[in-house]
């Protein structure tokens, strides 16, 4: 499993529409998933799966330049909700030859949660349609994982054979059981085609409907670096779990035995919809060629400071700013859209 920046040859999203949860703000959204896909398509490829291919071409045709709109490709597809990281194909590539093999696991709503049998068949549906495809006609195999539960947002890897989880994710019910761990770990070995799995134990985020992405958490990046969310109010609820967090990731080592650099992002903060605290974070960034997608939320200070952080873990990419505060009413943010293939 590539390291997400690794060179890419496209990257998922799946639009959103009336029929979906973000009806009460479609406008909103809608202008956030234009600025996504303005910024996707300035650096690489973009297949959007939607029911209403005419009316998106339509949409993005207005709005974005022809050059631009050369790499937009939209198919036809009945979809639950647009979170592609969790419904999208997990990408693996053959380091001689460059063969990819997509994954299509079992998304079933979060340990179902929510209605998710549409945006279960999305991937395959997009694969029937060569959406996959690159330039050069390499259709990637696509291999059924309909047995076994898992989210992309629930995994990171460094493109060297080690993978991070999270324990209160991958443990949560109505994913894998009546699996152990012991077990899922070997599964995850064995479809990842990973050396070893390292699951972390702190650092959850309040108002998350995952039980716990590692990707709103924790990020990898090159040169054995870690970005965390870290709270810095000692007054906040989360402070003790992510302080956990941080002594827990102090403690790592890569599988040379040498201990992680650690860069912290600032928690956001607190952002409410009516009572209920949203799962603001830094962390669920999009790394694309040649770019970084960054969340914002309109907290100026803590804003730059966290895509003051994210350039230093990536000082060749540009840092592009996408205001996330309609995502998280939906309980998500950038990563969580979008989906990369290699």
């Amino acid at each position: 499993m590539p390291a997400e920046w690794e060179q890419q040859s496209m990257v998922m999203l799946t639009w959103p529409h009336r029929e979906t949860d973000w009806l009460p703000y479609l406008t909103e959204i809608t202008e956030t998933y234009i600025r996504m896909a303005d910024a996707i398509t300035r650096h690489e490829q973009l297949v959007i799966a939607t029911p209403h291919p005419i009316q998106v071409g339509a949409l993005l045709s207005g709005r974005l330049p022809q050059k631009q709109m050369s790499n937009v490709y939209i198919y036809h597809c009945k979809t639950n909700d647009t979170w592609a990281r969790d419904h999208g194909p997990i990408t693996l590539v053959e380091r001689d030859t460059h063969k990819r093999t997509l994954l299509d696991f079992r998304f079933n709503g979060w340990g179902e949660k929510f209605e998710a049998a549409l945006d279960n068949k999305i991937t395959s549906t997009l694969h029937k349609e060569g959406a996959f495809d690159t330039e050069q006609g390499n259709t990637p195999r696509l291999v059924d994982n309909d047995d076994f539960v898992l989210e992309g947002g629930s995994i990171e890897s460094d493109g060297k054979g080690t993978v991070f989880t999270t324990e209160f994710c991958l443990l949560a019910p109505n994913r894998n059981q009546p699996l152990e761990k012991e077990e899922i770990e070997d599964e995850l070995l064995h479809r990842l085609k990973a050396e070893r799995i390292i699951w972390l134990h702190h650092g959850q985020l309040k108002g998350d409907d995952t039980d716990g992405h590692i990707d709103t958490t924790v990020r990898i990046a090159p040169d054995d670096t870690l970005l965390y969310h870290k709270c810095y109010n000692k007054d906040d609820e989360q402070y003790a779990d992510f302080l956990a967090l941080e002594e827990e990731l102090k403690t790592l080592r890569t599988i040379d035995g040498k201990p992680y650099r650690l860069i912290p992002l600032p928690q956001p903060d607190a952002i409410y919809d009516d009572d209920d605290r949203l799962p603001a974070t830094y962390a669920n960034f999009l790394i694309i060629n040649d770019a970084v997608l960054v969340p914002t939320y309109a907290q100026p200070e803590n804003d730059k400071m966290a895509c003051d952080a994210i350039a230093k873990a990536f000082p060749d990419r540009e840092i592009i700013a996408i205001d996330s505060r309609i995502i998280i009413k939906q309980h998500g943010s950038i990563h969580c859209c979008t989906m990369q293939l290699f």
